[in-house]
């Protein structure tokens, strides 16, 4: 599978374009944040930098597949949840950009409800930690922990390692159709999405 950068919608090409000012803008999500402020900052965790690429449908690979356990011990997998596209988010707690997505995660989700499913993949956490962010920003998606790294694992071949947040969105045959490496804004994520609800 070959992630080239592809012409975007131009809702999220906009949106790509004027990075600085959407994290800007999504400051004021956290605005009582010591750890969202510090995004864009050294601070150790590991981040992306918002970069945006998009898969033609005749350029994907095989469907993915990963049976898990959510954290309300829920068994699913992503061949569950086909023909329903699927935005899988990578993130941990601590992790400030992170933080800062999460309200937007959270919007868009509640925006698309039945016609796109969430899937939130916790990378670092113990239960206690992941429980605790999920209720803080009211996350109302699944949540996997990924202790042993198998969907990291499984996203290997369309993720660079270590990238925290990262986002893929799936198409309804289950195959990557677009990643954001780093921090992802709501109007970028809506663009994709629409983009595979169309195809």
């Amino acid at each position: 599978m070959s992630f080239g950068r592809r012409s975007l919608n131009r809702r999220a090409l906009f949106t790509s374009a004027l990075a600085a000012g959407t994290a800007l803008a999504l400051s004021a999500c956290s605005e009582n944040d010591e750890l969202a402020d510090q995004a864009g900052s050294d601070q150790g965790y590991v981040s992306g930098s918002g970069v945006v690429s998009q898969v033609a449908v005749e350029d994907r690979g095989d469907p993915l597949d990963l049976s898990f356990e959510t954290l309300d011990g829920k068994s699913t997998s992503l061949a569950d949840l086909r023909p329903t596209p699927v935005v899988v988010n990578l993130w941990y707690a601590a992790c400030p950009p992170c933080r800062k997505e999460a309200p937007d995660l959270k919007s868009v989700s509640e925006e698309f409800g039945d016609k796109a499913q969430f899937i939130g993949v916790n990378v670092r956490d113990q239960e206690a930690a992941a429980n605790a962010f999920i209720q803080n920003y009211q996350v109302p998606y699944p949540n996997m922990l990924d202790s042993n790294g198998e969907m990291v694992s499984l996203l290997s071949g369309v993720l660079p390692p270590q990238a925290t947040p990262s986002t893929v969105v799936l198409d309804a045959k289950g195959r990557a159709a677009a990643r954001v490496v780093g921090e992802i804004d709501a109007s970028t994520l809506k663009g994709l999405i629409e983009d595979v609800l169309a195809e």
